[in-house]
Parts: C-alpha cells; sequence; structure tokens
C-alpha cells in the first residue's frame, strides 16, 4: 500500500516536471519584436549650394625687410628690444655721428667760402666793364674776372650738392623702420663697427598685420575655378589645424586671391597662386603650413549629404535611406565634390530622399528605422552656415540663411 502511494508520487512529480520544461520551451521559441533603430536623416534636395576647394600652403609675410647699415660708424645706440612691434618711421640703430655732423660743416663752410669770393668776383666784372667800354683797361682782364665769376658759380653749386650728400650721410647714421612690423633679433651690439667694407645687416622686420599665403593647384584646377567662377575677386580663408590648434584656438583668417603666375611648372603641372589674409591679431606666423579654402560658386544646383553618411565596399559607394516601410535601404551613388563638410551625389539619389547620417554602422538593409529629421540642424546648408561657408552676397531663400562676409 505504502509503496504503491510512492509510485503514484513519484510518477505525478515526473509529469509535472516534464510538461513543466515543455511549456518553458515553448516559451523561450516564442520570437521577440525587435525594437526599430533610433536614427537621424536629413532631406535631400537639388539646389545651389556654396562650392568651396581647399589646398594646402604655406603662409609669408607681406613685407620683408633687412635694416642694413648704409653708412659706416660705431654702433652708439639701439632704440628697440628683440621682436618688438615697431611703427614705420620709428628709430631702430644710431650710428656715430661725430664725422658726418663735421663733414656737414666743412661742406657749409666751402659754400660761405665760395659764396664770399662770389660776391667779390661780381664787383670785380661790375668794376672792369665800363673801363674796358672806355678804352680805359684791356679786355683779357675782364674776360679772367668773368671767368672767375662764372667758376665761383659752378663751385657754389657743387657744394650745395655736397651738403645735401653730407645731409643724406648725416640722416642715414639714424636708422629707422621702412614698415609697420614685427622686428627680430638685433644682428649687432652697441659699440660694434657696422659698414665698413659692406652694408651690415642689424636686424629684419617683418609686416604680419596682413599676409601671403602661396598655394599651387593643377592647371586644370585653376582652368576650372576661373571657368566656374561667380566673383571677379575670389573670397578665401586659411585654417590653421594639428598640435596646438585647441591650445591656440586660432580663429579663421579671411581674404582673397589676389594672384596667379602666368606659367605652369614644368615639373608639377602646377600653377602658384597667392591669397591675400588679414592677420587678425597677428595670430599666424609667417612660414606656417595652413589649409587654404578658395569659394568658387553658388550657381550649380547639386545634391549634397555629409561626408561620413557615404560609405565604400567592392560594390562602389552608398548611402542608406529610409523607405516607405520605415526601413533601410542602400543606395549606390557616385560622387564628385567633396569637402570636409559635404560631398555632391550626381547620381543615385532623388528629390526627397531621407538619408541616414547617424547610427550607421548598426544600420544594416532591411532594418526598421526610427528617424529623425534633422535637415533644419544638420543639414547641408546649416553645417556650412555654422562654419560661416555662406559668402554675404550670398542667400537661400528656401531656409533663408545669411552668412558673414568672406571678402576683401
Amino acid at each position: 500500500m505504502f509503496s504503491t502511494k510512492k509510485t503514484l508520487l513519484l510518477t505525478a512529480i515526473t509529469s509535472a516536471l516534464f510538461f513543466g520544461g515543455c511549456g518553458e520551451d515553448q516559451t523561450a521559441k516564442k520570437p521577440m519584436a525587435i525594437p526599430p533603430l533610433a536614427v537621424e536623416t536629413i532631406t535631400v534636395q537639388k539646389k545651389n549650394y556654396p562650392l568651396w576647394v581647399q589646398y594646402t600652403g604655406m603662409t609669408k609675410a607681406s613685407s620683408d625687410q633687412e635694416i642694413r647699415a648704409r653708412v659706416s660708424g660705431r654702433l652708439q645706440k639701439i632704440y628697440f628690444k628683440d621682436g618688438d612691434i615697431v611703427k614705420k618711421g620709428q628709430k631702430l640703430f644710431l650710428i656715430e655721428q661725430s664725422q658726418y655732423k663735421s663733414n656737414l660743416q666743412s661742406a657749409k663752410a666751402k659754400k660761405r667760402k665760395d659764396q664770399a669770393a662770389l660776391k667779390l668776383a661780381a664787383a670785380d666784372v661790375k668794376r672792369y666793364k665800363p673801363l674796358v667800354k672806355d678804352g680805359l683797361a684791356p679786355r683779357a682782364t675782364l674776360e679772367q674776372y668773368e671767368a672767375k665769376y662764372g667758376q665761383l658759380i659752378a663751385a657754389i653749386k657743387a657744394d650745395d650738392a655736397a651738403i645735401q650728400n653730407a645731409e643724406l650721410e648725416l640722416s642715414y647714421t639714424t636708422i629707422v623702420s621702412p614698415v609697420t612690423g614685427q622686428v627680430s633679433a638685433r644682428h649687432v651690439d652697441v659699440g660694434n663697427l657696422v659698414g665698413y667694407g659692406e652694408s651690415t645687416v642689424l636686424t629684419t622686420i617683418v609686416q604680419t598685420d596682413t599676409i601671403y599665403t602661396y598655394f599651387s593647384p593643377a592647371e586644370s584646377e585653376v582652368q576650372k575655378i576661373y571657368k566656374f567662377r561667380s566673383r571677379e575677386e575670389l573670397p578665401a580663408f586659411i585654417e590653421v589645424r594639428g598640435q596646438g590648434e585647441e591650445v591656440l584656438k586660432r580663429k579663421r583668417l579671411n581674404g582673397y586671391v589676389d594672384f596667379a603666375n602666368n606659367t605652369v611648372d614644368p615639373l608639377t603641372s602646377t600653377i602658384s597662386m597667392r591669397a591675400t589674409i588679414v592677420n587678425t591679431g597677428h595670430s599666424v606666423y609667417p612660414g606656417t603650413f595652413v589649409y587654404i579654402n578658395i569659394f568658387v560658386s553658388d550657381k550649380f544646383n547639386f545634391f549634397m549629404v555629409p561626408p561620413q553618411a557615404i560609405f565604400e565596399d567592392q560594390l562602389g559607394k552608398y548611402v542608406y535611406i529610409v523607405d516607405e516601410n520605415s526601413s533601410a535601404k542602400r543606395i549606390d551613388v557616385t560622387t564628385n565634390l567633396t569637402s570636409r563638410y559635404y560631398a555632391s551625389i550626381p547620381t543615385g539619389l532623388n528629390e526627397g530622399d531621407q538619408v541616414v547620417i547617424t547610427g550607421l554602422m548598426k544600420v544594416k538593409p532591411g532594418s526598421k528605422l526610427e528617424p529623425k529629421d534633422v535637415t533644419n540642424t544638420k543639414g547641408i546648408m546649416a553645417v556650412m552656415k555654422k562654419n560661416n561657408l555662406i559668402p554675404k552676397e550670398y542667400s537661400a531663400k528656401d531656409d533663408d540663411l545669411t552668412g558673414e562676409a568672406v571678402s576683401k
């Protein structure tokens, strides 16, 4: 009796465990719905975008002056500290003046002597003219006095020239700055002899309130720039990137292209070009490696997307868009103009397509998406406005965007 009850109890427990396990398996096999992936999108439109091209360049001072000794002597004074900003006409050096002051006094004294002799010669001529006319004195004597009078007039003119030269040499002893700029370290010290046998370099001055940026596009690119430009004067700006950028907090410096060489470099097939840049706060030194951006046009229609939205595999370049079922769809595209901020898409996209720009590492074809349109804040025109890439005259009617001037 007891054995039978024990057997029935074990059978009941075993059945409960068996059927309970079957229920758990059925629950585990039931598929769980994957939530849609939240992504940000921009709606593409074919419209006029301001187009910029970027090159690497090197800055150079707009004026680089060597300050030399134009007369010889002992250096007596230095009026600046190494590295000072000096103004045009400011005194820099003084060379010992005693010799040159003496030369000037000698030249002036000689002129006074010749003027006294001229006065006497004029009196002799005046006195002998009536005597010769009346036959009371020989004509040869009168002619001698007239000749002496003429010689003294010429001597006084030479004296004037000598005085001017002495004054000029004396002025050279005080050396002033020919431009406003930053002075380098002095090359000589007080007490040194300068200008003997050579025009000694005393220091150099660079003018950096405006600087030149030289760059060398390919000859074919230069032709395109001038063919498609929408302005006679091309706006430009430079950027300094790399180490120290965040520390120095250098701002973008604006300017304009003002020179293109008239020959092609036969070794590189490039053309040297130059932009004049307003160096606000003297924040960029001559000889700095920079990126220079040149505005070309805003007269051509493009589809534009952020560069980070474009992928590439063995089949080519592609982007993801949101289809009518809120799923990710791969679209093969081609690209043309590209920069840090945009890439133009000549083929592949249609007006109104929603291009995915975030969460791209998780997106797969057919993935369910929860899109959020951020065209107004992260679209190409919004990015260009944020980075001051819309010249003042440009106005995007659809977005009502305006920018600051990037011109002369």
